[in-house]
């Protein structure tokens, strides 16, 4: 956990100063959206000067998504639980000298979990069989909120509902893996992602995409983040845009 909080804050409340929002009023309100669109578009100009459209559109749709994706990870992986994932239950942090999200916030008390956890009896916990039953319960919780990102962001975006899917599987596969990874256990890690992306679980686009190659795991996006939009910057590793799937 040491490692994980070392690339982001994890909290169990809200606090009143410091930035932090709850994903629900920005899903509320989508218009919240292009505010961040815009300080990303300041930041990419001061180090690129251009900050294309699509570019900003891609990085916002990507670090979304990754605070409802990585925190059911993170939780998977150390507690063995799931949050509720609920969006007016989470809240982030944006950093101030690059506007991503540095921080997240669970906010709700219910949970589930397997049958041996030290809570179990808590009235605020749901227990399930397994880790099967608890890797389709992640499933279930992170495509309800993607489901409400993709329908309010899709307008403002211009990004179709494909790629939206597409970058809402990316973030759940590699924030699986990299739950492990940071914690010292990669193939942990990889494990969680193909017990929670064995197959393909629709509207999500594909299962994991996590593969073994000579130089350790790899793993090819579904989506595509504009990078190679800025100037002089080349496509992803792992891009779909090169990469036969």
């Amino acid at each position: 956990m040491a490692a994980l909080q070392d690339r982001m804050e994890v909290r169990a409340d809200l606090p009143a100063t410091g930035g932090w929002q709850r994903c629900g009023d920005l899903l509320a309100d989508p218009a919240r959206f292009d505010v961040w669109r815009k300080l990303l578009g300041e930041w990419l100009r001061d180090g690129f000067g251009e900050a294309p459209d699509r570019t900003t559109a891609g990085f916002v749709m990507s670090w979304y998504l990754h605070v409802p994706a990585f925190t059911g990870a993170l939780l998977l992986h150390h507690e063995r639980r799931v949050p509720m994932l609920r969006p007016g239950e989470l809240a982030f942090r944006l950093c101030a000298d690059r506007p991503h999200p540095e921080g997240v916030a669970v906010l709700g008390d219910e949970f589930y979990c397997l049958p041996g956890d030290p809570d179990a009896d808590r009235p605020e916990a749901t227990v399930v069989a397994d880790e099967r039953a608890l890797a389709a319960v992640l499933r279930a919780r992170y495509t309800a909120h993607a489901a409400q990102f993709v329908q309010a962001y899709a307008p403002l975006s211009r990004l179709g509902r494909r790629m939206l899917w597409a970058a809402a599987t990316d973030a759940l596969d590699s924030t699986l893996w990299w739950a492990g990874m940071y914690a010292g256990d990669e193939e942990a890690g990889v494990a969680d992602a193909q017990l929670v992306l064995d197959e393909h679980y629709p509207p999500l686009t594909a299962s994991t995409r996590l593969r073994q190659t000579e130089d350790g795991w790899a793993r090819r996006r579904e989506s595509c983040c504009f990078s190679y939009l800025l100037p002089e910057q080349p496509l992803c590793e792992g891009c779909p845009r090169t990469c036969r799937r």
